[in-house]
């Protein structure tokens, strides 16, 4: 299986809706008046679960938990949101103003889902964001929550999970990995018989055809954040590296997060 490289273009109850409890963050804003800001600098800081999502009689919405280990999750960038593990990629443009969160028209690609309620579940999220929300975000120990209540009542809140560059405290740089198909032994001090990728820099241009000369091949003696190799599978993959500010005794200096698979080929039998 090889995939275009087109893809490198790419890419518990609830608290009362009317009384939510601000996090610091939110309390900030609020007094300095900035509620536009909540758009730019403080959703785009976090990835969004899904935690819990009620209509206006207090029914839970099940149309929107069809998998448990994936939640629906919420990433914002400047002006755009998109919408991660549905069935097909979603997203549209967004604005806040004054507690108001609007949400322009949803647009996705068509793939195909064999699991019906899989395939249900973009119309379910689609239904629900698009238009005038309100929005608050909510303090819950040290996880911030973002509550969204829609014109018809229905009530979603999310948990906040801190983005890389959040985490990281600035920018990634993107970077291209070849990861053959099979690991090879490295050294570690802790573990024996360590196994490491093994991995090359790619380059490609700005249409995603490959370019100049590939790296050479070389054990990567730390973890790809967010990848998990599947052994006899070749797979290049766009990740954003970024640099560890205080790395732990004899921990790596920079970090590796995984972006998208843009190749992926069966290798031998």
């Amino acid at each position: 299986m090889l995939l275009l490289p087109l893809a490198l273009a790419a890419c518990s109850q609830i608290p009362d809706a009317k009384n939510p409890v601000p996090s610091p963050v939110a309390s900030t804003a609020a007094a300095t008046g900035a509620a536009s800001a909540i758009g730019s600098s403080i959703l785009s800081q976090y990835h969004w679960q899904l935690n819990d999502a009620f209509d206006s009689k207090g029914k839970r919405i099940d149309a929107l938990f069809v998998r448990t280990d994936k939640p629906v999750q919420l990433d914002f960038s400047a002006d755009r949101l998109n919408v991660v593990n549905s069935c097909n990629n979603m997203g549209a443009s967004f604005s806040v103003k004054k507690g108001q969160l609007q949400v322009g028209q949803m647009t996705s690609t068509m793939m195909a889902c064999p699991d019906a309620a899989l395939a249900a579940l973009d119309n379910a999220i689609a239904q629900r964001l698009h238009g005038t929300l309100s929005v608050s975000l909510l303090a819950r120990g040290d996880t911030p929550r973002m509550q969204l209540v829609t014109e018809s009542g229905d009530t979603l809140t999310f948990g906040g999970l801190p983005t890389a560059q959040t985490r990281f405290g600035g920018p990634g740089e993107t970077r291209f990995l070849e990861v053959a198909a099979q690991t090879v032994p490295c050294n570690h001090p802790l573990i024996p018989d360590k196994q490491c990728l093994l991995v090359r820099e790619r380059h490609f241009d700005e249409q995603g055809l490959p370019t100049g000369t590939p790296g050479e091949w070389q054990p990567l003696n730390q973890e790809i954040e967010g990848y998990t190799h599947t052994p006899g599978m070749r797979n290049v993959l766009r990740v954003q590296r970024y640099t560890v500010k205080t790395p732990p005794a004899d921990g790596p200096s920079v970090a590796y997060v995984l972006d998208i698979v843009v190749e992926s080929e069966k290798v031998g039998n």
